[in-house]
């Protein structure tokens, strides 16, 4: 009667059930995928892939308003992880000089596969036999993929873009100024006189008078 009890007692156990990874996703407001730059999207995207090409990423699609790069890691011997990351830029308010840079990054890992070759040699008296080779063929399968959460990765990119976008605003209001110097008439002056005639009353004026002659 135990061993029955015991194993009706095993049976009722309750085997927790996971949890689905969509229903972590919050879609809270304040997660930082995302930055308000002063700026047209335009300007935002090229700060963007500016940002991407100082810190060694590839840029693999380029747009007005979307920009794609990645980066390759290798942390350990057999083990390659590459970094997909993408940027879009989207205008805010009427006037469009304010606008919105949407990151997002993707983490994808690799691992180093090894399969030895093969060869299949015909007896008739055995059939077919599969005889190891000692070569091998090498390849990079990918074996995990997630996108970074937010946190302090994207806040240094984004300071990262607003350094080269206040750069690139600082240099197209100076080329701004000296435009608009250069378009301003500039107020006419009187050309100078001549040395020969601005002298010429000057020698008259000291010329002595002629002796008077003599009786």
């Amino acid at each position: 009667m135990l061993a029955v009890a015991g194993a009706l007692t095993g049976c009722d156990t309750v085997i927790p059930k996971r949890t689905s990874v969509y229903q972590n996703e919050q879609f809270k407001s304040d997660e930082t995928f995302s930055r308000l730059f002063d700026a047209e999207p335009d300007d935002t995207c090229e700060a963007a892939r500016r940002a991407l090409l100082s810190q060694g990423y590839v840029i693999n699609t380029l747009k007005p308003d979307l920009v794609n790069g990645s980066k390759r890691f290798q942390p350990e011997g057999e083990v390659h992880v590459e970094i997909s990351f993408t940027v879009v830029c989207t205008p805010e308010g009427r006037s469009g000089k304010v606008s919105t840079a949407y990151v997002s990054a993707m983490q994808d890992r690799y691992a180093l596969k090894k399969s030895a070759n093969s060869a299949s040699l015909g007896l008739p008296a055995l059939g077919s036999l599969s005889i190891p080779l000692s070569a091998s063929d090498d390849s990079l399968v990918k074996v995990a993929s997630e996108t970074i959460p937010a946190g302090q990765f994207y806040d240094r990119f984004f300071i990262l873009m607003q350094r080269y976008l206040r750069e690139s605003v600082g240099d197209s209001r100076q080329q701004d100024r000296a435009t608009t110097a250069a378009l301003v008439p500039q107020p006419l002056t009187a050309p100078p006189l001549p040395a020969a005639a601005a002298s010429a009353p000057a020698a008259a004026a000291s010329a002595p008078a002629p002796a008077a002659p003599a009786n």
